[in-house]
């Protein structure tokens, strides 16, 4: 297969350029008084958020405390403007979607391929 060649270096930029933004949620959970009682709260919540965000979702964080957890979501796409309404869907999400937990804060990154 023949694949054309970009004839100038900003044509190519333009063609390479991606966004990688991340999100990281500081949670706090309701009456869960074991790991095991966290892990059942924790799981649906990274699924539904994987599934409706369609972006990656984990557990990045304070995983030795009951009632405490961080999640973190990333996106990558071609177009800056689509990865923030995702991460803003999936903070949305938690904060009015939820109500088993708190949202303590977020912290955000977004950074293009460029940088």
């Amino acid at each position: 297969m023949f694949v054309a060649q970009p004839q100038s270096c900003t044509e190519c930029d333009r063609l390479v350029s991606m966004w990688i933004g991340w999100v990281e949620f500081d949670i706090l959970l309701g009456e869960v008084r074991s790991l095991k009682e966290k892990r059942s709260v924790i799981r649906p919540l990274i699924a539904d958020l994987s599934r409706r965000t369609e972006a990656a979702a984990a557990e990045v964080g304070t995983h030795d405390l009951h009632r405490r957890t961080a999640i973190g979501v990333s996106v990558i796409a071609a177009e800056s403007a689509h990865v923030r309404d995702v991460l803003d869907r999936a903070e949305r999400m938690l904060a009015e979607e939820h109500p088993e937990i708190t949202l303590l804060s977020s912290r955000r990154g977004l950074h293009s391929s460029d940088d």
